[in-house]
């Protein structure tokens, strides 16, 4: 029962490739363990468990480490994106791109000008 209560958080993690993922029910409670590539692909977990279970729940136990600390996410640019639309989607505010932009003027040289399957990495702030 707990487990079919929390399968959107199960196919999420399958989804994102969750290394070493591991689900045990025991006592009524779930328990997750795995290791997400980013703090931002753990940030959509815990959104995901929060949202099956409420803001704290207590019929789950999830231990989520993350792989790469060292930045927030890897975005590959689509076709019609801007830093300005990928600032938004991942921090909330599209001012942020300064500091996408920042974080990768090794490749980008103009903040208006990315381009389609370019790999950026998006900053801990």
């Amino acid at each position: 029962m707990v487990r079919s209560k929390y399968q959107s958080v199960l196919d999420l993690g399958e989804s994102l490739n969750i290394e070493n993922g591991d689900v045990k029910e025991e006592n009524g409670v779930l328990k997750v363990t795995g290791t997400a590539k980013t703090q931002y692909e753990k940030n959509l977990l815990w959104d995901a468990i929060k949202a099956a279970g409420g803001d704290n729940p207590s019929d789950i136990m999830a231990d989520i480490a993350v792989a790469d600390e060292s930045v927030y996410a890897r975005h590959t640019v689509q076709s019609g994106e801007t830093l300005g639309k990928i600032a938004a989607h991942y921090y909330g505010d599209a001012m942020k791109y300064k500091d996408i932009f920042a974080a990768n003027s090794d490749i980008l040289k103009n903040p208006d000008l990315i381009y389609p399957d370019q790999e950026l990495i998006i900053p801990n702030l």
